[in-house]
């Protein structure tokens, strides 16, 4: 038996779940485009993920105007947004390992639609308070908890072990894709409609592609395992599970600590273009667009390196200490083209490190129990927000708009050391092999 696995229904899991028999591996950077489901999916997440990012700007630009340009409150609605996270994740993941994935996402996204289009109302009608984006920031982050979980552990299902690193990347390029395209998109049409609302509503429509990709899908053509049946203190065995594994308990506390003090630009990026730099809406869909390109980057050789094997430990520390320095050089530059320049590879540095330690989770994991680690993952790299976010908003209010990004980029060197260096003394991490019964190590 593995030395990880607990007793209860872990124990029973890891002894009974078999996986299918190994297909012959699709090589190459978009590998995994070759599978029908994913290919839907990842088309729907195009345009839906364009849409998302447009309104991340709209809806950062609408709080600047409704409170007069405050830091703070800019961080308030980031922690309203982000609170749900703390107490939905973990129970999306007992969901996300009980119930039907695919079904379970079109309820969700259409939800998510639903809330973008009751903020666009809001908005073009000339009724919106900063109230409503507060409350509509909460219902959006509470149907986002549940969402994002089952949406990460869905992936394996579309494509299978064999392609989940490539797929993990090949997301990650999606969603960067779109967010070099979205916040430049969005920050000319508030320039030129003099409106924030018609990107709510633009968005509200985008979310019909992903809809529609979801139900195109061959469900027979998902690599589903057994279903696992209800039964109580599922959600207590999944942390029990993690709590046994001490190089995931490592790994969570790293990306706990980089996503919630060094992940601020949604926070800093705005008020640093609003404030420090004195410009306009476009201002911050440049700064927006420059780290994607960055973060685009370094998702596309993600891509390229799943090809060659699994992650590897050292290039999960490298990137997280490369993003700390990169980070801390940004919140220096003079102006604001230099620090769009340095956000490039920042953006690369980032994208390293988060599609390393996604990856690595996923594939450390028993199948039964992914939904629940992933929601346990998504808890930490989300959760952290309701937390950085007003103490990054403190410290551009009270300080500098710089400071938020020199002082998360200091926190994110020295988690990556401490990290680092535990997990180069355990030896790495646990990679299981299940239908041989044994465990890998990884470096």
């Amino acid at each position: 038996m593995p030395a990880y696995a607990g007793g209860g229904e872990a124990d029973r899991l890891d002894r009974t779940t078999a996986l299918p028999p190994p297909k012959p591996e699709r090589s190459g950077m978009f590998g995994s485009l070759r599978v029908r489901n994913y290919r839907l999916y990842a088309s729907g997440q195009v345009v839906s993920l364009v849409g998302l990012w447009m309104q991340r700007v709209a809806q950062d630009w609408l709080v600047l105007e409704l409170s007069d340009g405050s830091p703070v409150a800019l961080g308030v609605a980031a922690a309203l947004q982000f609170a749900p996270t703390l107490f939905l994740s973990l129970w999306a993941g007992v969901l996300a390992d009980r119930m039907d994935k695919r079904r379970l996402l079109l309820v969700l996204e259409t939800g998510l639609g639903l809330c973008a289009l009751v903020l666009g109302l809001l908005d073009v009608t000339g009724v919106a308070e900063l109230w409503h984006v507060y409350l509509l920031c909460f219902l959006l982050g509470a149907v986002a908890a549940v969402e994002t979980p089952v949406r990460q552990s869905f992936v394996v299902e579309m494509v299978g072990r064999d392609q989940l690193t490539n797929a993990v990347a090949l997301n990650s390029m999606t969603f960067n894709l779109a967010r070099m395209v979205g916040p430049a998109v969005a920050g000319g049409m508030i320039v030129w409609l003099g409106s924030t609302g018609w990107v709510f509503l633009v968005n509200a429509v985008s979310f019909a592609a992903v809809i529609l990709g979801l139900v195109l899908m061959n469900p027979a053509a998902l690599h589903r395992g057994e279903p696992v049946p209800r039964e109580k203190g599922q959600l207590r065995e999944g942390l029990r599970y993690v709590r046994k594994r001490p190089d995931l308990v490592i790994l969570l506390c790293l990306v706990f600590f980089i996503s919630t003090f060094g992940l601020n630009f949604y926070v800093t990026l705005a008020v640093l273009a609003r404030n420090t730099f004195h410009g306009e809406a476009d201002a911050y869909g440049l700064l927006s667009t420059m780290i994607a390109i960055g973060t685009l980057a370094g998702a596309t050789l993600a891509a390229r390196r799943s090809a060659k094997g699994r992650p590897r430990l050292r290039l999960l520390i490298f990137g997280a200490l490369g993003f700390g320095v990169l980070e801390i050089v940004a919140g220096l530059m003079p102006s604001i083209w230099l620090v769009g320049v340095v956000l490039i590879p920042v953006g690369i540095a980032m994208m390293t490190f988060t599609t390393t330690a996604n990856a690595t989770v996923q594939l450390a994991v028993t199948p039964a129990m992914r939904g629940r680690v992933m929601g346990l993952y998504m808890l930490v790299f989300l959760g952290g927000n309701p937390l950085g976010g007003p103490v990054m908003g403190w410290l551009a209010e009270h300080f500098t708009a710089r400071a938020p990004l020199v002082a998360g980029g200091v926190v994110s060197i020295v988690a990556a050391l401490v990290g680092g260096f535990v997990l180069a003394r355990r030896g790495g991490f646990a990679l299981p092999t299940y239908r041989l019964g044994l465990r890998k190590r990884v470096r």
